[in-house]
């Protein structure tokens, strides 16, 4: 038998190994299975075009928009659901922004422009 061949359990039985043994060669086989899942988990992709954003993340929690106040000279960050907040009653530009067609908009106080989304492959 091969050093990287997984053991059947007719090999572990007919062997003579140790209860110790047999419980370290499961937690090894267990240890890999583990390492090749986490090597093979999604990674994100993140989208700073709009344009390129579906229409239902846009303003979810997982989007960031980038808010300048004019009155104290402040960036801050927040996300979607914040962002649409902010819109208030503005309906057609609530859909410009929806739709890629803008990606930006302001308040009384602030300028507000989309910045990101990360979503998962």
């Amino acid at each position: 038998m091969k050093q990287n061949e997984p053991v059947s359990k007719e090999d572990l039985l007919i062997g003579n190994l140790s209860i110790d043994e047999l419980i370290k060669k499961k937690m090894e086989e267990e240890i890999k299975n583990e390492m090749l899942k986490s090597a093979k988990t999604p990674q994100n992709k993140e989208i700073t075009n709009i344009a390129d954003v579906p229409k239902e993340f846009i303003f979810s929690k997982l989007s960031v928009f980038k808010v300048f106040n004019r009155i104290t000279k402040q960036v801050s960050y927040i996300n979607g659901l914040q962002a649409d907040s902010l819109l208030g009653l503005q309906n057609n530009l609530r859909l410009k922004i929806q739709n890629g067609e803008a990606d930006t908009f302001s308040t009384e106080n602030s300028y507000i422009k989309f910045k990101k989304i990360t979503l998962k492959k």
